[in-house]
């Protein structure tokens, strides 16, 4: 069974750098350069919200449904799976709790396996538990926190995005720039758009395509010049904002041999802090 809350992260952030390197500003407006905001504050204010909010998701409880199709290139599924789960607190740690798997209720042996979990997470020390929080905030925002040493930004424009008004940002990489952290390789092989808030400066949406292959072991494949991705965030308490639905479809070879189409849809709701305390 899939690792839920590890593959989910993956695809936020490969859905976050594929907001991050855009070079075509097909259907936006220029606008008037005598009126343009500072870039440089857009793109730093929006970087610190984008870290504090998926900060704070870390103190939320939440349910995400996972579906992964695979299909050939005739377009016939080959596989599905469909994991509904709940995330919860334990002693202030995230912890997943799987509710369905394609339709049906854990099966005993899946129970066992997460009660293993759940006791050994309460059993941890105030210590342990400090670390492993704070090793989930780093992942969390190791990508963001590269943004601005790996790109040249560019205010393109306005739109109203799901009734928010919205700046439009493109990106193009900063000559020099070396990979670090564990995602910033996926900075060169993307490309798209980014929208972000204009009252909060969060992201509200990232349309992205891959232009260079790269090889990701979330899908055991090298995946192809072509794949598409796409995150919507929501709007939650305070004016945060937190990914709402995030979909990837990616042309892929399979251990670098077998071609087909691997289909992530990733979709979070019922997004409520948790109670201190609880659990």
């Amino acid at each position: 069974m899939k690792r839920i809350s590890d593959h989910g992260r993956v695809i936020i952030l490969l859905a976050a750098a594929a907001s991050l390197l855009a070079q075509s500003n097909s259907g936006v407006q220029s606008q008037n350069h005598s009126s343009v905001p500072d870039v440089r504050q857009i793109v730093e204010s929006s970087i610190a919200a984008t870290e504090r909010h998926w900060q704070a998701r870390l103190h939320y409880t939440y349910v995400e449904r996972d579906e992964d199709r695979r299909r050939d290139l005739d377009g016939r599924v080959k596989s599905e799976d469909v994991d509904v789960s709940r995330t919860i607190l334990v002693n202030g740690v995230p912890f997943e709790q799987l509710l369905e798997h394609n339709g049906r209720p854990p099966s005993a042996e899946e129970e066992r396996k997460y009660k293993e979990k759940l006791d050994k997470l309460k059993r941890e020390t105030p210590e342990q538990r400090a670390e492993r929080l704070r090793t989930q905030e780093d992942e969390n925002t190791s990508l963001v926190r590269e943004v601005p040493k790996a790109f040249d930004f560019q205010l393109v424009g306005e739109e109203v995005v799901r009734g928010r008004p919205a700046y439009v940002l493109h990106a193009t990489p900063r000559p020099g720039y070396h990979a670090q952290g564990k995602y910033g390789k996926m900075f060169s092989k993307v490309a798209g758009k980014l929208w972000v808030d204009k009252q909060d400066l969060g992201w509200i949406k990232v349309d992205g395509e891959v232009i260079q292959p790269f090889s990701m072991g979330l899908f055991l494949a090298r995946v192809l010049r072509g794949s598409h991705i796409t995150m919507e965030q929501a709007r939650v308490d305070n004016g945060i904002w937190m990914p709402e639905r995030v979909e990837v479809r990616a042309a892929a070879k399979i251990f670098f041999i077998k071609s087909l189409v691997v289909e992530r849809v990733l979709i979070y709701s019922e997004y409520r802090l948790a109670q201190a305390g609880a659990h």
